[in-house]
């Protein structure tokens, strides 16, 4: 089994404001595993939460581990698992996608169907929109509906300059989204306690559905508080990486983000769905600056979520790879096999 890392730099078409900051580009890593005749692919991208995971030790981690695996095939995932278990979580991911679209490829068949998954239970996708002026957001708003009939739509707050700039901002989305549309809120950790019920109370009067990591990853110990004023479920994001973290959040949060970069891959995320689902916690898939193979990759799970936000290969001007349709607002893994992933302008069946 060959394993190699490639470099390679996509770019949005709208810079992406959060409260930790603005991302314009991002170099991410396009994982290719061979074996037998079979190329598998997986992504690994960087961010920046708990560890700063960057191109450059994504590369380093990736090459270091190959030769390690030379001898192994990618069958034998429950023999490697341990040996990826110190590399940052993006490499992870990057192996593990590798090895699940191999094996998918192998067997002539989609994921999603390899593990008897219904399609027609995939929610919509929201389209995100950044920290702004209120009517940078509108403008960002009318280009998201000029893609899709989004039916649901996420806008991040947790602004440097307070929540009234928030509640402004918010406002003007309001007033443009289109009737019915559902509305909900990341703040990214940028609200203290007492900004994050009381803006709690306010989005729900002003019709919003949930509201996503409200006060910072660390500040757990305020999350039972929040849930017992706010009105509106809380998700969390930064604060959940893999399933060890759940038993630990179920008691005080309603729902949690699993991201494949955070979890490590398919494999965890998996294991995150079956841990929620035994506590009793709704779940959502999100995603950072990936590509169309790892939001590929995750919505071949989506069936299993209640929300969806895997739109960030949507806002790409240069993706290199296409994989996944995007349907009436809904993000529909295709009948290709394995991921189902090929590079633009390819027609593989």
């Amino acid at each position: 089994m060959q394993i190699q890392a490639e470099p390679f730099t996509i770019h949005k078409r709208f810079a992406l404001t959060i409260s930790r900051g603005t991302s314009s580009h991002s170099t991410n890593i396009w994982v290719r595993l061979r074996h037998q005749g079979i190329e598998g692919w997986g992504e690994a991208s960087p961010f920046s939460v708990r560890d700063r995971q960057t191109p450059e030790n994504l590369v380093a981690s990736i090459a270091s581990i190959a030769p390690k695996l030379s001898d192994y095939t990618p069958d034998d995932r429950q023999a490697i698992e341990p040996i990826l278990v110190n590399l940052p979580s993006a490499a992870r991911c990057g192996i593990d996608l590798a090895l699940h679209d191999w094996i998918g490829k192998r067997a002539n068949l989609p994921l999603w169907k390899l593990w008897g998954l219904d399609r027609s239970r995939i929610v919509p996708t929201s389209a995100t929109i950044g920290i702004s002026t209120p009517e940078a957001a509108i403008d960002r708003l009318r280009h998201w509906l000029d893609v899709a009939p989004f039916e649901a739509i996420k806008v991040k707050l947790g602004s440097p300059e307070g929540v009234e700039a928030d509640r402004a901002m918010l406002k003007a989305v309001l007033a443009e989204s289109p009737r019915n549309a559902k509305i909900s809120i990341d703040a990214n950790g940028g609200w203290s306690l007492v900004d994050a019920i009381a803006m709690s109370h306010w989005l729900a009067e002003v019709g919003v559905t949930y509201i996503e990591q409200p006060i910072a990853a660390g500040q757990e110990a305020d999350l039972p508080k929040l849930c017992r004023e706010s009105p509106l479920p809380i998700f969390v994001d930064e604060s959940c990486f893999t399933s060890a973290d759940i038993p630990s959040l179920s008691d005080r949060v309603h729902g949690i983000n699993i991201k494949l970069m955070k979890s490590g891959g398919l494999s965890e995320a998996l294991r995150m769905v079956h841990t929620a689902q035994a506590c009793g916690l709704q779940i959502m898939f999100g995603c950072y600056s990936d590509s169309a193979i790892a939001n590929t990759a995750a919505a071949q799970l989506a069936p299993y979520a209640d929300h969806l936000d895997l739109d960030s290969h949507l806002n790409l001007v240069d993706d290199p790879f296409v994989g996944a349709e995007l349907v009436g607002g809904c993000l529909r893994p295709i009948d290709r096999p394995g991921l189902g992933v090929v590079r633009q302008g390819e027609t593989k069946c």
